[in-house]
């Protein structure tokens, strides 16, 4: 078997500012990360080719024969099919989107100076695939996703048993993982499947619609109320209401309050009886900020809620405007409606913002990573301290 590489395409500052953080086979659509999907595809291991600020931390593992992915598109069966039956210094299209080549480690350097691809066989690709251009189609694409993933993690095995304490329809669309509890809930799977990780846990009263899908130890507080398709990452936790949404890791919304049509990064906390709005009063179609244009950008969607990079924060009764994009280690909280683009590193809300300093950002990462048994090391050090620098022309206020 080839090794396996996913990169980064000229789509990833669109996906800004989630793949500030991470490369953009790191995101989260569906139940599985994008790299965990192909990782599962062809029970192989991979690595990443990303942009320098991330290389120490997602490295590239290059052998004499490699299978070079694009990391922004998932898997399908007929998709991998193509791919294996590739030959050597073979590069897979679909019209203009390059979506893998197989080529030898020096044929490596080549590719990367030849933008004609003269010197390689292409070939067209007869396959559908969804490929992640924009942050908002992390949650369009997230039900297809779901039913992707809980088709191939699911199949030929048995789901942990289900509590008759519940009530539930289309029990066979529903599978429990080992260690998880689920008592007096309601889970309805006729609209999708839903899928309960490792030691995960529905409290009671939670009514669940699916596509839904929690990953391991995630955790769905008192009475909660969730509309498909959502996905919430690892440790992550949730109540009030919530919809068509993905937790990436590591994120609360824990308390009363609305999300929805929207995308967390990791570690992100969303304060009590906080809301986001995903429908304009005139119901026109949603613009969202665009790092690459630095514009806001129409997105073709009537519903767009909450764009949040990692590490980001609001406090309680925030309220966010339909279509916000709130970027890396931001805290935002007072009253009234902050503005739809909130930079990097700020400190504040509608009455303005300051800097949020580097120093204070360390200390409160450090306490809440450990909380899950995580350490901010170097490496992520570096990363924000990156993104500190590179963001700070969106901080007008410094200037």
């Amino acid at each position: 078997m080839e090794n396996i590489i996913l990169f980064d395409d000229e789509k990833r500052k669109q996906l800004y500012p989630l793949t500030m953080t991470r490369p953009v086979c790191e995101l989260r659509v569906g139940i599985l990360r994008i790299r965990e999907k192909w990782e599962l595809w062809f029970n192989n291991k991979v690595s990443h080719i990303t942009v320098p600020h991330l290389q120490e931390k997602f490295p590239m593992r290059m052998r004499k024969r490699n299978l070079i992915i694009n990391g922004g598109i998932l898997p399908t069966p007929t998709l991998c099919e193509e791919i294996i039956e590739m030959n050597e210094d073979d590069i897979l299209l679909k019209g203009d989107v390059f979506i893998a080549a197989k080529i030898s480690s020096d044929s490596f350097d080549i590719l990367q100076r030849d933008a004609e691809l003269s010197g390689f066989r292409k070939i067209q690709s007869k396959a559908d695939f969804i490929k992640i251009e924009n942050c908002w189609d992390i949650f369009r694409y997230n039900g297809e996703a779901i039913q992707a993933d809980f088709d191939k993690i699911t199949r030929n095995r048995a789901s942990e048993a289900l509590s008759d304490t519940n009530r539930f329809l289309n029990r066979k669309n529903i599978f429990i993982e080992e260690g998880a509890k689920v008592e007096f809930a309601t889970l309805n799977a006729e609209t999708g499947p839903i899928y309960i990780g490792k030691n995960a846990q529905i409290m009671e009263g939670s009514i669940v619609r699916g596509p839904f899908a929690m990953c391991e130890n995630a955790v769905l507080k008192l009475g909660a109320k969730i509309y498909g398709p959502t996905t919430l990452g690892p440790y992550c936790k949730v109540g009030g209401e919530v919809n068509n949404s993905v937790l990436t890791g590591y994120s609360n919304k824990g308390h009363e309050g609305f999300l929805g049509n929207s995308v967390l990064g990791e570690w992100c906390n969303i304060g009590a009886d906080s809301n986001t709005s995903n429908l304009k009063n005139n119901y026109a179609e949603v613009r969202l900020w665009n790092y690459e244009s630095e514009s806001f950008e129409k997105t073709g969607l009537q519903f767009c809620g909450l764009i949040m990079g990692d590490h980001s924060k609001c406090g309680i009764n925030t309220m966010f405007n339909t279509g916000t994009v709130v970027g890396v280690s931001a805290n935002v909280y007072g009253a009234g409606y902050p503005r739809n683009f909130i930079p990097s590193f700020s400190w504040g809300g509608a009455s303005g913002f300051t800097t949020y300093r580097l120093k204070k950002v360390f200390e409160v990462a450090e306490r809440v990573m450990a909380r899950r048994g995580k350490k901010l090391d170097e490496r992520e050090q570096k990363v924000l301290e990156f993104i500190f620098g590179e963001s700070k022309v969106y901080r007008r206020w410094e200037s």
